[in-house]
């Protein structure tokens, strides 16, 4: 059951990041997101990250309530 309440938390960090990502480049031009390098840290790694916390913590909090 943990590794379904972990998968189910990494899918929904997923989503967040993929919000947080649209939010944050919204107004950017294609050619900011094509050509600046600063930008391929926030939409290569911080979602990959978010993935990560978010699975973290279901986990954690299933096994504190379930566990």
């Amino acid at each position: 059951m943990v590794y379904g309440v972990g998968i189910l938390g990494f899918i929904c960090g997923f989503i967040i990041g993929q919000y947080w990502l649209y939010k944050m480049l919204k107004y950017r031009s294609n050619e900011d997101l094509l050509h600046d390098r600063k930008l391929r840290w926030t939409y290569g790694i911080l979602n990959w990250i978010v993935a990560g916390i978010g699975a973290y913590s279901f986990v954690f909090f299933y096994n504190l309530y379930f566990g």
